[in-house]
């Protein structure tokens, strides 16, 4: 039980490098384009949080001034 649970552990570097080089093999045209788009969404996330950010401290001052 105890082999088999070395068989399936976390890949080692080599095999990082291997998976690595594959996903670059098969996406590497379109990596820049999905990063830019994964960038996006950070951004507009960010602006999400700070959009709600700003109404919770409206609401705030809303109920402190009364």
């Amino acid at each position: 039980m105890n082999d088999l649970m070395l068989a399936f552990g976390m890949p080692g570097t080599w095999e990082l490098c291997v998976i690595a080089l594959v996903a670059l093999l098969l996406f590497g045209s379109r990596l820049p384009k999905i990063a830019r788009g994964l960038g996006q969404s950070v951004v507009e996330l960010r602006k999400g949080f700070r959009e709600v950010e700003n109404d919770v401290e409206d609401i705030k001052k809303e109920i402190t001034d009364g």
